[in-house]
């Protein structure tokens, strides 16, 4: 069996200015990805694949390959996930290279660790399902929530306002850190969540949305607590 991972990072961020390769606490963000794929020993190959030549050369010098370029059709602001994914894979079958089994990395995944990686590899194998993916539980009660008009609140689940929010079930959202998967069922499906996908818990302390330059600040000072940094 072999394994393949893609950190996909294409260089046309607009929010954050060059988001996949901006310093994180002194190194560019992407490095924290290649190097948590590396400690893992997960994979066969590691791969990046972008549009910019800036970006693929920090991650050949990370340590990651780049056999090829990001298509300009699959670089654009309305490109999705799965459409690279289909791409990368596809190139490679076209040069004799198979892969069992497939992680999608995002290259912005500064809390993501090895042991993370051979957890969902493990569980991917021994519950020969077709995707596992971290996630995390929301800090509040989702059944609970408001909505907003014109300040007006309203709320989405009336019917929950009387229950304690500890009777109420817990309710979990993507950690936006990687999806693994099998190939086969994705070439098929193209999706990576699907009815026989699992999740992995992981603690709000390892996982942040970097969107905004406020979230990266905040993402900063997670990383600093959690890893014990001054």
């Amino acid at each position: 069996m072999k394994t393949l991972a893609i950190i996909t990072a294409r260089g046309g961020s607009k929010r954050i200015p060059n988001k996949n390769i901006k310093l994180f606490l002194g190194k560019p963000i992407i490095e924290y990805s290649i190097e948590a794929a590396i400690k893992s020993n997960c994979f066969d190959e590691i791969m990046v694949s972008t549009d910019s030549e800036k970006i693929a050369q920090i991650a050949k010098d990370s340590g990651a390959s780049v056999p090829f370029m990001r298509s300009k059709s699959n670089s654009g602001d309305y490109s999705t996930t799965a459409d690279v994914l289909i791409e990368v894979i596809n190139s490679y079958l076209k040069v004799g290279k198979k892969f069992d089994y497939v992680c999608c990395i995002y290259p912005t995944a500064p809390f993501l660790k090895a042991k993370t990686l051979k957890h969902a590899y493990k569980k991917l194998i021994d519950l020969n399902c077709k995707s596992v993916l971290p996630v995390v539980k929301f800090s509040f009660p989702i059944l609970r929530s408001f909505k907003m008009e014109k300040d007006k609140l309203e709320l989405n689940w009336p019917k929950y306002l009387s229950m304690r929010s500890q009777d109420l079930p817990n309710s979990y959202h993507d950690a936006g850190q990687f999806y693994f998967f099998r190939t086969d069922f994705f070439l098929r499906e193209k999706k990576v969540f699907t009815d026989d996908t699992y999740g992995i818990e992981m603690p709000e302390t390892e996982v942040q949305d970097i969107d905004t330059l406020e979230d990266w600040t905040i993402a900063e000072i997670k990383y600093k607590i959690s890893n014990k940094i001054d």
